[in-house]
């Protein structure tokens, strides 16, 4: 079958002409004709089959049918004057990151160049202020993530009562990073007429719930079977302790042919680290992350896609956007914690028939992990053993091993926390308890001993000279007066039993003490 068979329209068709392409992929085969119908798609194909082009095919030709491009550009002005009054969204395809949606936007875009249609990205990091003008220009599909559309709707910035064709893509990746709920606020504010179709690479339960309530006799298409890899990925691990990653990592890359090599790290600052360790190596690298800035992300993906920049270093979030077709070799630093985004990883490589390798560090508290993935593929993953200086020997019983992980994470540190001679000091001030936690030196010293000395020590030497001045004094004095007042601040009981009963606390307190010694200064000193 050609894409001409399809019955896809002439100005698309040339397009897709123009890139090369002349046969459809399996997705791309079994998913036109459907969506040309106008029905629910729910489908499952892993990253790199063409599900892009699936939906943006179809959908550009819907849009070019019922709503026919000006054949002057005199006209396409016109109509792009229309924004807020005549034209809104008509398609709209929520994705997870940035990187997803510019790839999807340039689809868009390689496909309906010979459209007058006009296709508009919307996604955080950046100023919303040309967003929104984009919006308000008028457009007729717009790429999102959930955040920011929910944040522009919100705001009343932009109208969605005009959608006839509804996106999911990569719907497990918003399912874990939490973007659920704002997908379904999203939906409540669409019409409820409309076309959905939901793609995912994983078919979890949760997302079968979301298709449920979403989708209307959803025709179910399905490319390969669920969670398994491409047939030409080399896949192997490697058994090595945390420490001796970085080492291994150095190794493995000055060892291997040359080509574009993409690293997974589970953090953004393991990212940033691995960077540095490879650039004093003399290894040159890029990192992506979300705590990158939108333009620096822009950049970095750019120099891996045009060669200056051979290996990038990804966290799982901000790769969701690389569609680079010559990825030689994966890298999963860390295991990751889901076992579905092992196979969102290694899909990255050996596309378009060619093949690739997938290689993985497992650290001793990452075996649950890697059995995890063994039984998600239904298959076992080679272990590599041509770097025995950098390898341990795993347990072979996992009741053995996952003891051991409970162990460290919390029943040896639990014990430190509620006994030993820490415990005690923590009752008190919290100055005290941070001081004993220092070293011995300028802090340590200098805290306890005057807590020592001042307290007792110099209360009792306060409440032996008040008592002297007490009985010296004469009862109408000034040094009378102020020694009355000692003992509501808890300067002695005897003292203020003694003699003393007389003075301000019955005379009108500390006025009354102050009328009375007056000019009786000299009988006050003595």
């Amino acid at each position: 079958m050609t894409f001409h068979d399809l019955q896809l329209a002439k100005p698309i068709l040339r397009a897709i002409e123009l890139e090369g392409y002349t046969d459809p992929t399996p997705i791309q085969e079994k998913s036109i004709p459907i969506i040309l119908e106008g029905r629910d798609v729910l489908g499952c194909a892993q990253t790199g089959t063409g599900k892009t082009g699936a939906f943006a095919m179809p959908i550009l030709h819907r849009i070019a049918e019922n709503m026919p491009a000006p054949k002057s550009r005199q006209g396409q002005k016109q109509r792009g004057k229309r924004g807020k009054t005549g034209r809104h969204p008509s398609a709209l395809v929520l994705c997870p990151t940035r990187e997803l949606a510019s790839q999807i936007h340039e689809s868009f875009t390689t496909y309906g160049k010979k459209l007058h249609l006009d296709c508009t990205t919307i996604f955080g990091g950046v100023s919303q202020h040309w967003q929104v003008r984009a919006l308000d220009r008028g457009v007729d599909i717009a790429v999102a993530t959930p955040g920011r559309l929910l944040d522009l709707m919100n705001q009343g910035l932009v109208n969605l009562k005009s959608v006839e064709f509804l996106v999911l893509d990569e719907a497990d990746r918003m399912l874990d990073m939490g973007f659920i709920d704002d997908i379904r606020k999203i939906i409540k504010r669409l019409p409820i007429r409309r076309q959905t179709l939901l793609f995912s690479a994983t078919m979890p339960t949760e997302i079968q719930k979301l298709a449920d309530s979403i989708l209307h006799e959803p025709e179910f298409i399905k490319v390969d079977p669920v969670a398994s890899p491409a047939e030409l990925i080399q896949q192997s691990v490697y058994m090595v302790p945390k420490n001796r990653k970085p080492a291994l990592i150095t190794k493995l890359l000055k060892s291997q042919p040359n080509g574009r090599t993409l690293i997974f790290t589970r953090t953004k600052h393991g990212a940033d680290r691995l960077v540095k360790i490879l650039r004093k190596a003399d290894i040159n690298s890029e990192a992506i992350h979300g705590n990158k800035t939108q333009n620096a992300r822009t950049r970095a993906l750019g120099a891996f896609k045009n060669g200056r920049v051979a290996i990038l270093i990804a966290t799982d979030i901000a790769s969701r956007g690389i569609d680079v077709d010559e990825i030689t070799h994966v890298f999963n630093y860390d295991l990751p914690t889901v076992a579905e985004t092992y196979v969102h990883r290694i899909g990255r490589t050996a596309r378009a028939g060619a093949s690739g390798t997938a290689i993985s560090f497992c650290d001793p508290d990452q075996i649950k992990l890697l059995r995890d993935i063994e039984q998600l593929m239904e298959m076992n993953i080679d272990v590599a053993t041509d770097a025995p200086e950098f390898s341990f020997e795993p347990s072979t019983d996992g009741d053995e091993k996952q003891p051991g992980r409970k162990t460290r994470g919390g029943r040896k540190r639990a014990p430190s926390r509620s006994s030993g001679k820490k415990k005690p000091a923590a009752r008190g001030r919290r100055r005290d308890a941070d001081d004993s936690d220092r070293p011995r030196g300028k802090g340590r010293p200098r805290t306890k001993p005057k807590a020592k000395s001042k307290t007792k020590p110099k209360s009792t030497a306060k409440k032996k000279t008040k008592a002297k001045s007490k009985a010296k004094a004469k009862p109408g004095s000034r040094t009378n007066a102020r020694a009355g007042t000692g003992p509501s601040k808890g300067s002695g009981k005897g003292t203020g039993k003694k003699g003393h009963r007389k003075g301000p606390g019955k005379g009108g307190g500390k006025a009354a003490a102050k009328k009375k010694t007056r000019g009786k200064r000299p009988a006050g000193k003595a």
